[in-house]
């Protein structure tokens, strides 16, 4: 009940605004500035916050805040990090990393709102839910302030691991009031996906998707698929809602004449985790990664036969545009991936991959095991996985409209 009475809460606000303006993708991406007004135009200085985030975050770095930094913006990261220093170009300014989470919502979103009010910015976009209460404040200094949703926090919630589970469905309805308390302080919203855009002002909302940029993970001279080692990747947090125990099961139930392995790529969440999963039958062919920038995962796509991407079907990922699919498939890797209706439409169309239960790893085993006897229908889908980020899902579209967005607030 806990789940539905949010979402019901949240999309029905959304589904007003969307009525109003005949879609629910946000008024700023379809308005623009007079030719007068841009002739006039400079780009000034803006700060992106998070009290969260890594500064090497790939939507805030290298992202939202290059694009910014190539349209000739002054742009400044402030972020939990051990040191100053500038990163891809960006400068970031380091905060005192928290070392608990309460210390997180108190003392470093302090240090965050006091770092933020020494660059004496003309925008501050925040990227995380505890940033909000900040808005007035950075109003009232006389700055546009921009909130960047990654994610439908009030779902996401009822599955955090570290939320004892009584207590969840209250601190998602905390998250949805302090975002309508906080709203009327907010210039824009800026939202990862379509389905998180339909729960904020369509007016002042616009869609910015985590598309992959085109040449990031492209490797010059790629070595063909049928000469790869039989190598699946995922690359990610690792965790139980994120399918890792069905990932090593499944690669252990792949026959053992193909030589098969299994490379798992990121942090372990939560940390214990990564014991109880050794335990499982096929741990034996997995070999894992820590967390890989993204030469490192370019390089590991690019050995790879294949990635996955075998979320359970939680009801913050029903809607989600996963990352790691448009990364697999700008790579030119063919997919296996759970069946959630928005995942088989996109992999159906991009004709990419093949689509399984996250639950069945006789079913995710035996997709793999088909991407091995059939090399040329894995080649297929991986090169029609590429022409779909090529054509559609790419950065430069969603970089447009982030940068439409910033310039008529700022105009």
């Amino acid at each position: 009940g806990g789940v539905g009475g949010v979402r019901r809460r949240r999309s029905g606000i959304g589904s007003r605004g969307a009525r109003r303006s005949g879609h629910g993708r946000g008024g700023h991406a379809s308005r623009t500035v007079s030719p007068q007004v841009r002739e006039r135009f400079r780009p000034g200085k803006v700060v992106h916050l998070t009290s969260v985030h890594s500064p090497r975050d790939t939507r805030i770095l290298l992202r939202e805040c290059a694009a910014l930094a190539q349209a000739s913006y002054d742009v400044v990261l402030v972020a939990p990090h051990p040191r100053d220093e500038r990163l891809e170009g960006i400068i970031v300014r380091a905060e005192p990393c928290p070392r608990n989470r309460p210390e997180r919502l108190t003392r470093t979103v302090w240090h965050v709102l006091r770092a933020a009010l020494r660059e004496r910015a003309e925008l501050y976009h925040l990227h995380d839910p505890e940033l909000l209460p900040l808005a007035p404040v950075l109003r009232r200094h006389g700055a546009k302030v921009v909130y960047d949703v990654h994610e439908d926090v009030a779902l996401q919630v009822l599955n955090k691991h570290w939320i004892p589970g009584a207590l969840r469905g209250s601190v998602s309805t905390a998250v949805t009031w302090v975002e309508h308390a906080t709203r009327r302080w907010i210039d824009a919203f800026v939202a990862a996906t379509p389905a998180i855009a339909a729960n904020y002002p369509p007016a002042r909302t616009v869609v910015v998707q985590n598309f992959p940029i085109i040449e990031e993970l492209r490797i010059a001279e790629p070595v063909p698929l049928d000469r790869r080692e039989s190598v699946a990747v995922y690359v990610g947090v690792l965790a139980d809602i994120r399918g890792v125990r069905e990932m090593v099961a499944a690669v252990g139930r792949v026959p053992r004449e193909f030589g098969w392995s299994l490379v798992l790529a990121g942090r372990w969440s939560p940390p214990d985790l990564a014991g109880e999963v050794s335990k499982v039958r096929g741990w034996e062919r997995v070999s894992v990664l820590p967390w890989q920038d993204r030469a490192g995962v370019r390089d590991l796509l690019g050995r790879a036969k294949m990635g996955l991407v075998l979320l359970h079907p939680a009801p913050n990922y029903l809607d989600s545009y996963p990352v790691k699919l448009f990364e697999y498939m700008s790579a030119g890797i063919p997919v296996v991936a759970s069946d959630i209706p928005l995942w088989r439409r996109i992999i159906e169309d991009a004709r990419c991959g093949i689509v399984v239960s996250p639950s069945d790893t006789g079913a995710i085993a035996a997709a793999m095991t088909r991407l091995l006897e059939e090399p040329e229908l894995a080649a297929a889908m991986g090169a029609s996985g590429r022409r779909a980020v090529e054509t559609r899902f790419n950065w430069e579209p969603e970089r447009a409209k982030l940068l439409a967005l910033y310039e008529r607030l700022l105009a």
